[in-house]
């Protein structure tokens, strides 16, 4: 059955993909009407994020972010279909770089890049950016958790990596810079680091978008191991399927900023991306749904648990 679905979407994916940009911008169109009126897709979950996130704003403000946020959304969807086979004049028209020359800097200074990024609309145009780098010097890669369906995950894999950046697992992320390192490359890697961390995996926390958030420190730690500069880049829209990539050097190496100095950067500068273009980050997930209280109260039991196995094998 799974087979059976995998295939039908692939075919309606390769029709979707053959069609111009208009005719898809006007699909993209008619599913908002579908997603915000009819299936009301995580309304609720949305309304919450941005109520919470922007408290001095009024309801009928709220309402004009969250609509133009699902338009959006809808463009990444009708694009990201797109992006399979773009070709490369097409993907650089599409998706402007700007920085590169400081990043290329940083390489021949002998530096890699950790590249710091976040879920803003569109983020999936980025893979493009390996074609800005000699690959036989470089190694450009993109950090992803894969998808549960083996099928779409090796979908994805070929969409992401068509211009030569590699798509890897996120566990898998130190082993393949390693196996860089010992090539005697340089690396570009870039992160898409907003996201909510396990349970476990929660080390810190950043005062983001007025709310007390839990975040993931492994991006640092992976830049502060490899002496690597700290570049953040965010997206701007400048229209409809057009987008412009600027490249931010947070710092030079990343072992010279104090702990959790580039997290914390980095989340700053989100934020305040995320304040001018609000419609263009991803609303519809949980993001805040792990509380400081739930997580001491875990890290208390978890604890008095090992306190008494202790006591116990004494």
């Amino acid at each position: 059955m799974n087979a059976l679905l995998y295939y039908i979407t692939l075919f309606f994916l390769f029709i979707v993909n053959k069609l111009p940009f208009f005719l898809l911008y006007i699909l993209s169109d008619l599913l908002y009407f579908v997603v915000y009126y009819v299936a009301r897709y995580r309304r609720k979950v949305v309304r919450e994020n941005l109520v919470n996130s922007f408290p001095s704003k009024s309801l009928k403000e709220i309402k004009s972010i969250e609509k133009k946020f699902y338009h959006r959304l809808c463009d990444f969807f009708m694009e990201t279909v797109k992006l399979y086979g773009i070709g490369e004049k097409e993907a650089r028209k599409r998706m402007e770089f700007v920085g590169m020359d400081k990043m290329q800097r940083s390489i021949d200074d002998g530096h890699s890049c950790v590249v710091y990024m976040g879920h803003m609309f569109n983020w999936e145009y980025m893979n493009s950016v390996s074609l800005y780098f000699d690959l036989e010097k470089v190694f450009v890669g993109e950090i992803y958790h894969p998808l549960r369906n083996i099928r779409f995950d090796e979908l994805m894999r070929c969409v992401r990596g068509q211009f030569g950046a590699e798509p890897v697992p996120m566990k898998n992320t130190l082993r393949r810079i390693m196996q860089a390192e010992k090539e005697g490359k340089r690396f570009v890697v870039g992160f898409v680091a907003d996201q909510l961390p396990k349970w476990e995996g929660i080390k810190h926390w950043v005062d983001f978008l007025n709310q007390d958030t839990p975040v993931f420190v492994g991006t640092e730690k992976i830049a502060q191991r490899s002496h690597a500069a700290v570049y953040y880049a965010w997206i701007e829209r400048v229209k409809r399927g057009y987008y412009r990539v600027h490249a931010e050097c947070l710092a030079e190496d990343a072992s010279l900023l104090p702990e959790f100095g580039a997290t914390e950067l980095y989340y700053k500068r989100l934020e305040a991306n995320i304040n001018k273009y609000p419609e263009l980050w991803l609303w519809t997930h949980k993001r805040w749904k792990r509380t400081r209280e739930a997580f001491e109260e875990r890290e208390k039991r978890r604890l008095d648990t090992l306190k008494r196995r202790a006591e116990k094998n004494e």
